[in-house]
């Protein structure tokens, strides 16, 4: 940021397209609120709590702007410098995997192996505290979702799950 206060505004301020893209944002889900019917604060519509949070979105992201253009902020190109793109393509690889074998896997087939690549690969724990985690940790959400809350999990070819 930029000491001062009558710093120029310019197109390449990261901030203030941040800002415009959330006010952008706020607005469509403030238009989706709408179309959804509001209803009164007794009574509230479907869209009632979407509207005001897009309201909220566009106070935010008009505090962001003004804070753009009184303050500047740093460049579109200083914000990818030394990014490192290994991991998030990673991650985002084991999700679309994940995607693509949680229907004929069914839920635990498919999650157990995404939670032990992710702790393998990404952030790697040891063997000895993956592997429980990978189980585990699943299997209480396979418990909560489907005995708990009874949301139907897909539960593959091999009806595990």
């Amino acid at each position: 940021m930029r000491s001062g206060g009558n710093a120029k505004p310019r197109l390449n301020n990261s901030e203030l397209w941040g800002g415009l893209i959330g006010l952008a944002l706020g607005g469509f889900v403030i238009w989706s609120g709408l179309k959804l019917k509001l209803g009164t604060i007794n009574d509230p519509g479907s869209g009632y709590v979407l509207f005001y949070t897009g309201i909220l979105m566009c106070v935010f992201a008009t505090a962001i702007i003004v804070a753009a253009i009184a303050e500047g902020g740093p460049t579109l190109a200083s914000r990818w410098e030394n990014a490192r793109w290994t991991k998030p393509a990673l991650i985002i690889a084991c999700l679309i995997a994940f995607s693509l074998a949680l229907e004929p896997l069914g839920f635990l087939l498919s999650s157990i192996p995404l939670m032990l690549l992710l702790l393998r690969l990404i952030d790697p724990v040891r063997w000895s505290l993956a592997i429980p985690i990978a189980v585990l940790v699943p299997l209480g959400m396979w418990w909560v979702l489907k005995r708990l809350l009874l949301i139907q999990l897909p539960s593959g070819a091999f009806g595990i799950g």
